[in-house]
């Protein structure tokens, strides 16, 4: 099988995560796409519990249809003894272990600091990249379409303040009343 893995905090997922999801499904040689939150965030930002960022993205993926799943791949590398956070060669050499074929779709915001990554050559062997442009950060030749300008930041700021009409454009539904029942990013 021939699977696009697209990680992140998913803290929370937002509308920009299902079209960057559904732009590859629709548009790549791919026949599903996996949501990976990380576990843990490598350098120690605070984020919601694992499981509700799992069930948040579970939502988000369901209006997908089948094609979109959430992985919990994150959750088992966290099981290692000495786990502080794991790198994407981690996670992608994990997931490999499976004999799928594997993409990793990355923002192009990112590419400028894949030197800084972890043995990024051997991520882009095991897992040639995916690149789709984010808004708010330039054109970056070679990609075909750039996401609208989201941010999470600013989601949990407004979701703290239960700012909830201001809100729904931005956040699927469903999660949006994941967040509110949950109460989650709540001063």
């Amino acid at each position: 099988m021939r699977i696009a893995i697209f990680g992140g905090s998913f803290n929370p997922p937002h509308a920009a995560h299902q079209l960057v999801a559904l732009y590859v499904l629709e548009t790549q040689p791919v026949d599903e796409v996996w949501l990976v939150p990380v576990f843990a965030h490598p350098f120690g930002k605070p984020l919601a519990g694992f499981e509700d960022r799992v069930a948040m993205c579970e939502l988000a993926a369901a209006a997908l249809g089948g094609r979109a799943r959430v992985s919990r791949a994150e959750q088992e590398l966290a099981s290692a003894p000495g786990f502080v956070a794991s790198r994407t060669l981690d996670l992608i050499a994990h997931l490999a272990a499976t004999g799928d074929e594997l993409r990793l779709v990355i923002g192009a915001d990112i590419l400028h600091d894949t030197a800084k990554w972890y043995r990024w050559d051997e991520v882009a062997r095991l897992a040639p990249p995916i690149v789709v442009g984010r808004g708010g950060y330039g054109e970056t030749a070679g990609v075909g379409i750039a996401m609208p300008e989201l941010s999470s930041t600013r989601i949990r700021e407004l979701a703290a303040e239960r700012r909830y009409d201001e809100l729904r454009p931005l956040v699927p539904h469903a999660v949006l009343r994941y967040i509110a029942e949950h109460n989650l990013y709540a001063p």
